[in-house]
């Protein structure tokens, strides 16, 4: 019910911008097929699943602000946004800490640690291979060099 509310307010929130909605709807779907394929426990889970329905958060402020909603931006200007979204939903303090810590990280592609982030990366890449086109080279290498679940890669290689 809770990732419910969250997409629910996540339409919202982007006020009838499709592309927006109809990305993090895609993002979302990948990150709980992935997560749950990869076996992550219940709470992990729930934060990715979040995490991926609020990752890009920061696009209207940053296409506003900057003319533009590159990933870096995006990342420095998301941690107030995600804090303001949760402070009306019934998710513990550390949970959002660490929906703030993925959204401030999801296009950061070093050093990855943890299951989470990486499926989100993963999630995303999958989304934004389409959106925008990526080469045939692009997506051999991510897959390369990126992507470590075996459900992600399945997916890249089928998809693409």
């Amino acid at each position: 019910m809770l990732v419910a509310t969250a997409i629910e307010k996540m339409i919202d929130f982007y006020k009838g911008n499709r592309h927006d909605i109809n990305h993090f709807l895609k993002v979302w779907s990948f990150a709980k097929t992935i997560g749950e394929k990869e076996g992550l426990d219940e709470d992990t889970q729930k934060i990715l699943e979040l995490t991926a329905v609020v990752h890009d958060i920061a696009c209207p402020l940053c296409r506003e602000k900057y003319g533009n909603a590159n990933g870096k931006m995006q990342e420095k200007e998301s941690a107030p946004l995600v804090d303001a979204f949760f402070a009306e939903l019934p998710v513990e303090k550390q949970k959002v800490e660490r929906i703030r810590w993925l959204v401030e990280h999801h296009h950061t592609y070093t050093d990855v640690k943890s299951a989470d982030h990486q499926i989100l990366l993963e999630a995303d890449f999958l989304v934004n291979a389409d959106e925008s086109g990526y080469s045939e080279e692009v997506i051999e290498n991510t897959c390369k060099n990126i992507f470590r679940t075996s459900t992600g890669t399945h997916l890249l290689k089928s998809m693409y």
